[in-house]
């Protein structure tokens, strides 16, 4: 082969090489972009025992007072975690702070089953209850005066016991995973009956809270008690008006 063909030959061979490294890079597809966090996994504890989730920088806190012994409640909860979750906490313009009012013993029950397995189990132990909540309050409106003057009987732990075997609400636990002890426990920590009872008492002593359920946005309460309604003062608030 002369000194020409051999120069035009590694010619040929770089272009050719060049040529293929770029069709491999237009075909390479482009690097993915990060998922954008999903801030309604995002949960903590406060400092009065309460759970919020979403962005802790978000611009907007909003606060449910609530009862699970309350219809309202229950609707809210069925008609309002959904959009209120994708619409402003996935998306990092509202941390969500669930806070009870405890009004009776059976509502206590509810709270401290809900509460079993901390601040990751909550909001799915939280809608379980009240998406089931006809189902067990029909059972608590049936009830004999003797058995709901048994439930004001003993300690916390005995009374909700005894109601969470009435009403069912430990069958409903059981099938989402939780063993009888583990239930049992649930219901007799103490410091679980305390921050409880401490809420209870907040709602009424310090913020005025009238009935459930009671919406405050930034400090202020929000005038709206369900949803689509509490989406106006809300949408206020992120505006800065």
């Amino acid at each position: 082969m002369s000194a020409y063909r051999s120069i035009l030959f590694g010619r040929r061979a770089a272009i050719g090489a060049l040529a293929a490294g770029a069709l491999t890079l237009i075909g390479a597809a482009a690097p993915a972009k990060p998922a954008a966090p999903r801030w309604s996994a995002s949960v903590a504890t406060t400092d009065i025992g309460s759970f919020s989730i979403g962005n802790p920088k978000a611009k907007v806190r909003l606060i449910e007072y609530f009862s699970y012994t309350c219809s309202h409640c229950a609707d809210f909860a069925r008609l309002g975690s959904v959009p209120l979750k994708t619409l402003y906490v996935d998306k990092g313009l509202v941390v969500f702070e669930y806070r009870n009012l405890v009004r009776d013993p059976v509502d206590m029950t509810a709270a401290l089953l809900a509460r079993c397995g901390g601040g990751k189990a909550f909001v799915g132990n939280h809608q379980a209850i009240f998406a089931a909540q006809k189902v067990w309050l029909a059972k608590v409106q049936k009830a004999s005066e003797a058995e709901m003057k048994s439930w004001y009987q003993g300690d916390l732990g005995e009374r909700a016991r005894k109601i969470a075997a009435f009403t069912g609400l430990d069958a409903l636990m059981r099938a989402r995973g939780y063993t009888a002890a583990q239930l049992d426990r649930c219901m007799n920590d103490g410091v679980a009956q305390a921050e409880l009872e401490g809420m209870t008492n907040i709602a009424f002593n310090a913020d005025r809270v009238k009935a459930t359920p009671t919406f405050f946005i930034n400090g202020r309460e929000a005038g709206a008690s369900q949803w689509p309604a509490l989406k106006t003062p809300l949408d206020a608030a992120l505006k800065g008006s």
